[in-house]
């Protein structure tokens, strides 16, 4: 399978809005929060403002890759600041990093090293910027199993952060 790896630009905006609704609803449905309907359209609208802010700024107030496939977008992932959720989390230590996120892939391609391609290739990007490490956190314990295997342990763990038994974790990961 040969995946392609780049920016996205306004043209590509209709068709990742769609892919964003596409794996949140799944998302949401593997978790077994499907019923958390406000949850679930604000999880999209931040993904769509943070698409925004890329193509805005040209990749400088958030910056986007996405992994085609056949001409069909398959995957994405995003920097940019830390969040307000991190910065809350950890009481502004992370502050100043950046923070890695929204690496979604289809739910049809998933399982299928995307996810990793996308994180080598944004890991790529921060290292031409200069950047020596940055942070990720999950609330989402399909996405926190991925993580733990690549990352270890989390240096944050807040139990019980969402509801019983949902958790959020974040990590700070040196390049």
């Amino acid at each position: 399978m040969h995946i392609r790896i780049r920016r996205p630009t306004e043209d590509d905006k209709d068709r990742l809005v769609k892919f964003f609704k596409i794996v949140v609803v799944d998302t949401f449905i593997k978790e077994g929060i499907e019923e958390m309907v406000e949850d679930l359209e604000e999880e999209i609208e931040s993904k769509k403002q943070y698409l925004e802010n890329d193509l805005k700024s040209n990749g400088e107030l958030r910056c986007f890759l996405i992994a085609e496939y056949e001409g069909c977008i398959v995957g994405t992932i995003e920097y940019g600041p830390a969040s307000d959720l991190i910065n809350s989390c950890t009481h502004g230590k992370y502050k100043n990093l950046y923070e890695i996120g929204t690496v979604f892939v289809r739910p049809d391609y998933q399982g299928q090293g995307i996810g990793n391609l996308l994180l080598n290739a944004m890991i790529q990007e921060l290292q031409c910027k200069g950047i020596k490490e940055f942070c990720m956190d999950s609330g989402y314990s399909n996405a926190q199993k991925i993580w733990r295997k690549r990352f270890g342990e989390p240096e944050y763990f807040l139990e019980n952060y969402w509801a019983e038994g949902q958790h959020h974790l974040i990590w700070k990961i040196k390049i």
